[in-house]
């Protein structure tokens, strides 16, 4: 190449081709790549340059880093514009096909980006389910109306299998501990209370109920693997008697409002029926019944598409 027409000549000392090592420091980056593809098509550094939104020096500078990486020199510059060498009309022929293939590689992950982003599988526990999700699932439609969105109910046990069976995008669940094999995040908090019948003994009691007395009377419950149940039996070291037990939140909220007998439950669920008095909470002395919700997911795969963005609205 003339010294004259103001790019450096390459080192001849410095080529790579054949040496081993990564192959990623052997071949030049794809937008230097896409570079030289503009300067053979429009015959000018700057308008290839002002095509591709660089300055015209960092573009000359990345001419001559792809000179020295490949150790020929690729682009004669002159006052008459930017011609290819021999050497890089060969090369540009070789970029074109990369560039195709970037271009088929591209097409072919918005493809998959596509398809995920067209459903999400949401596993959550009752209570969320029931009194939490109906409204962060409008406000997701609202974000992204053409994601199908598909709910699996089910106690906390029931959550992490679907989640370990890759059977769910995103879950939610009550528990007092993480499941194994899940990460999580803390996404609310809520208070388990005891309720029951206004008819009840209890709805008329006016010292908190003990500890020792809520453990020693048959409850009406959750199923065991539920948030609810984790929560009450940590509380009472194992000990909660059930009277009747059942797997949804609104069945025994039922069975609670019918005089069955008294029940634990998220003051999630109960709001209406304290304040219409189908049901009395009762104050606890001496046990806490607090517990956090959570978004959990498989351990090592962080939300993507559509469920980052419910996990995002969940904590907004």
């Amino acid at each position: 190449m003339s010294r004259s027409s103001g790019v450096e000549e390459p080192e001849q000392s410095r080529p790579v081709a054949g040496a081993g090592g990564s192959l990623a420091h052997r071949v030049p980056e794809l937008g230097a790549l896409e570079l030289l593809l503009a300067v053979a098509r429009l015959g000018s550094l700057g308008a290839a340059a002002r095509e591709l939104g660089i300055t015209q020096p960092a573009a000359s500078s990345r001419i001559r880093s792809m000179e020295r990486q490949l150790g020929v020199a690729l682009v004669d510059r002159s006052p008459r514009g930017s011609r290819l060498t021999e050497s890089g009309a060969l090369v540009t022929d070789w970029a074109r096909r990369i560039v195709e293939a970037a271009e088929a590689f591209d097409a072919g992950a918005q493809a998959l980006r596509d398809r995920r982003d067209s459903r999400l599988r949401v596993a959550a526990s009752m209570t969320i389910a029931e009194y939490l999700l109906p409204g962060w699932l409008l406000a997701l439609r609202a974000q992204r109306p053409d994601t199908a969105v598909s709910l699996l109910a089910g106690n906390s046990a029931a959550v992490a299998e679907r989640l370990l069976a890759d059977e769910a995008d995103l879950g939610f669940v009550e528990g007092v501990t993480v499941p194994t094999g899940l990460d999580s995040v803390v996404i609310a908090h809520d208070n388990l209370i005891v309720v029951t019948a206004p008819g009840h003994s209890w709805s008329r009691r006016r010292r908190p109920l003990e500890a020792s007395e809520l453990a020693a009377t048959p409850l009406i419950l959750r199923e065991e693997g539920s948030g609810t149940r984790q929560v009450l039996d940590a509380a009472l070291g194992g000990l909660a008697r059930p009277l009747i037990e059942l797997s949804s939140t609104t069945a025994v909220k039922a069975a609670a409002v019918s005089g069955a007998g008294p029940a634990v439950l998220s003051e999630l669920a109960v709001g209406e029926e304290l304040s219409m008095r189908r049901l009395v909470g009762v104050p606890l002395a001496d046990v806490s019944l607090a517990r956090d919700l959570r978004a959990v997911w498989p351990t090592g795969h962080r939300p993507v598409g559509p469920a980052r963005d419910l996990l995002s609205l969940t904590r907004g």
